[in-house]
């Protein structure tokens, strides 16, 4: 798949941000490493999503654009999809929790997609997306489970790598895996010898223990502070990737997350959300011993005012 994500770059060239790379001499101290952190919280829609929204739409065939897009998301993908279908002439509908972050359902709106909300106490997103599919015709593009999601989402790595050079380490966010297999997949492709490590929340661990066991395992709404890794599980497509190109998956506590986000507006000036900061959780948690040169992806940053507030204030 590395040459499908060489491909999305591409495609990507003039739409996605090139976001920065930021450093911080006190996380490096605290990490005794140096730490490379790629600034996906500057993206369209502020997170990595784009990427690979903008990819798979910019695939479809016109009679499938003409009909339109449908996808399910807690708000990062629902965003990428409403925005990369606005500048692509796409009608889009997302299936989105009526719990998700109202920051992130504004703006999807704000995008111009049509959002049909859902219980996640009682209702499966995939299956009303389906059903709503199969009624108009939609084409459906999941958050993460897609060949071209996937090759999106890399390009996020593969312009850390291009831009810092060759890595000892990688630690990337992992909900469905379509960053962290992107991610990894680009890793691997230019610098074979980087350690990627996927970061899950305690409280959703249902990758780390599909990668030890090598058997999925599903979680169901896990109460995570990181709303952007509430995924069920791995995905048909995302599994077999990250068990083949990710070298380990490690978990972090809900106070480490937090102690993440703080450290990260506090210390580096940057606002990050709660999934985004999981890397950062890592090495400030010791979950990941690290030396040499260390990437970490900032997968987002759109987090409300009063969720930052309480974490700010503690």
């Amino acid at each position: 798949m590395f040459p499908a994500i060489l491909a999305a770059s591409e495609r990507l060239r003039g739409h996605a941000h090139r976001t920065p790379i930021h450093r911080s001499r006190t996380l490096d101290a605290l990490a005794g490493a140096e730490v490379l952190l790629k600034c996906e919280n500057f993206q369209r829609v502020g997170a990595f999503k784009f990427r690979g929204a903008f990819n798979a739409i910019s695939l479809l065939s016109d009679e499938q654009r003409a009909r339109g897009v449908i996808t399910y998301s807690s708000g990062n993908h629902a965003q990428a999809i409403a925005l990369a279908g606005r500048l692509l002439g796409v009608q889009t509908t997302v299936v989105m929790p009526d719990n998700a972050p109202a920051i992130k359902r504004a703006a999807t709106e704000g995008y111009g997609a049509r959002v049909v909300p859902y219980d996640p106490a009682t209702g499966d997103r995939k299956q009303i997306a389906e059903a709503l599919a199969a009624e108009h015709g939609y084409t459906i593009i999941p958050p993460y489970d897609d060949p071209n999601i996937v090759a999106g989402q890399g390009t996020a790595a593969l312009e850390l790598i291009q831009d810092a050079g060759a890595l000892d380490w990688l630690l990337v966010p992992c909900g469905g895996g379509g960053l962290l297999s992107g991610s990894a997949i680009a890793a691997k492709g230019l610098a074979p010898g980087c350690r990627v490590v996927g970061i899950e929340p305690e409280l959703a661990d249902d990758a780390t223990r599909s990668f030890h066991t090598r058997t999925l395992h599903t979680v169901h709404n896990p109460p995570t502070i990181a709303d952007g890794t509430r995924t069920p599980s791995l995905g048909v497509v995302t599994f077999p990737l990250v068990l083949e190109y990710v070298d380990d998956m490690r978990t972090v506590s809900e106070d480490a997350i937090v102690e993440a986000v703080r450290f990260l507006f506090y210390r580096t000036k940057l606002v990050v959300e709660p999934s985004g900061a999981l890397g950062v959780a890592a090495l400030l948690s010791g979950a990941v011993q690290v030396s040499g040169r260390v990437g970490v992806i900032l997968s987002g940053g759109n987090i409300d005012g009063p969720t930052m507030a309480r974490i700010l204030t503690g």
